[in-house]
């Protein structure tokens, strides 16, 4: 994964490669830490209107000496990274103590810990790490978008996003860019714990809309994305 990150700036992860990360605990545990998303809030700073987003968040202190939550606070971008959504302080619903304290979330936060600390020139003391629970609806005549900003970087120095569950879901691909608008690479995360992770200096990354794949019933598109940056 290392040198893959250093020759393209992004790398997809087989839910089984994922799996060897997180470890044999979380697997096991991965029933209950995926049907938290069935207890999502609605995202209410979509600047275009929608209602197909819900979400979850949280902050964290991730060091060589270990994760530690921080107090519930505001996700905040500015707008030369988000310029649907940025520039304003949006507070959501925190994640549950039960999915912050779980095996797989704790597995995520310790693999990114132990895969980006060593990648990075003078790393800090302590990386400021954000958690995000995120589900997209859609259903007939209505799309669901995962990045409505469009081909995008977050404004953080690594990112992870891991696909929880799919259902019904037509679309919803991957694109990975270069700073330049290259193509490098478009896939779809399509099995539990399908996984990519980017380097947010040298990559941008979108996901098309999702659409039903069988009509009359919802489309569902689950993800956790964590985002590390110096604090």
């Amino acid at each position: 994964m290392a040198a893959a990150l250093d020759e393209t700036g992004f790398r997809r992860l087989a839910p089984a490669e994922t799996d060897l990360l997180l470890g044999a605990d979380a697997v096991a545990g991965w029933q209950a830490f995926a049907d938290s998303w069935n207890d999502l809030g609605l995202d209410r700073f979509m600047a275009d209107g929608g209602r197909y987003r819900r979400r979850r968040f949280a902050a964290f202190s991730a060091s060589p000496a270990g994760v530690v939550r921080k107090p519930h606070q505001p996700h905040y971008q500015s707008r030369d990274y988000n310029g649907l959504n940025g520039g304003v302080q949006r507070w959501f619903e925190p994640v549950l103590d039960t999915v912050a304290e779980h095996p797989v979330t704790q597995g995520v936060l310790r693999a990114g810990l132990a895969l980006f600390h060593p990648l990075t020139a003078d790393p800090p003391r302590a990386w400021h790490v954000e958690l995000h629970q995120f589900r997209i609806e859609a259903g007939d005549g209505e799309a669901g978008l995962p990045t409505p900003e469009g081909a995008h970087r977050d404004g953080v120095d690594w990112v992870i996003v891991m696909l929880v569950h799919r259902r019904n879901v037509a679309s919803g691909v991957t694109d990975i860019f270069a700073n330049d608008g290259a193509r490098l690479g478009a896939f779809t995360l399509e099995r539990p714990r399908d996984a990519v992770v980017l380097d947010d200096h040298r990559v941008m990354h979108g996901v098309t809309a999702i659409h039903p794949l069988e009509p009359g019933a919802p489309a569902l598109r689950d993800v956790l994305v964590a985002t590390f940056r110096r604090e």
